[in-house]
């Protein structure tokens, strides 16, 4: 094949292709070029032994989004790439005490991992007496959602 006045191979292609495809996932880390990196090196090595193009680029496609389709997932989740919690998100299902009543629909104060935090229960007609262990279970603007994790602490009026 020539290209430009150069006599290039089609195994030079493919290598080409491989590396720019490991160099964009080295970049973005999105576990998706990779797959096609390594459809390239199948293709690559199939133009070693002559195959026709037509064939390696159907190979080349094939293995690609079948690697793409099939194991993409699975790489995801061992290596857990964005799944790490960071500021508060990192508080939810942490567990604080409660040192300022939360009363009826009205907010209290929870001291978490050293801060104090105003806090609000689950439901708003659920009151926490102060001394009381709580859960977080979500977070709203700044103030922490959080339910007794005593269950007879938790009581219909302060």
């Amino acid at each position: 094949m020539t290209i430009g006045g150069f006599t290039v191979s089609i195994s030079i292609i493919w290598l080409v292709i491989a590396i720019i495809c490991l160099i964009i996932e080295a970049v973005t880390v999105g576990l998706t070029t990779v797959w096609f990196a390594a459809g390239a090196v199948v293709s690559l090595i199939l133009s070693l032994f002559d195959v026709s193009i037509p064939v390696q680029i159907v190979v080349f496609l094939v293995v690609s989004i079948c690697l793409l389709v099939f194991t993409r997932k699975i790489f995801v989740n061992k290596l857990k790439t964005g799944s790490e919690k960071t500021n508060v998100d990192a508080l939810i299902g942490c567990e604080g005490l409660v040192i300022s009543d939360i009363g009826d629909f009205s907010p209290g104060q929870v001291r978490l991992n050293g801060q104090i935090w105003t806090a609000v229960g689950r439901a708003p007609d659920i009151a926490i007496s102060a001394g009381t262990a709580v859960r977080v279970i979500a977070i709203e603007g700044v103030k922490l959602i959080v339910e007794s994790t005593e269950g007879s602490s938790e009581s219909e009026a302060l």
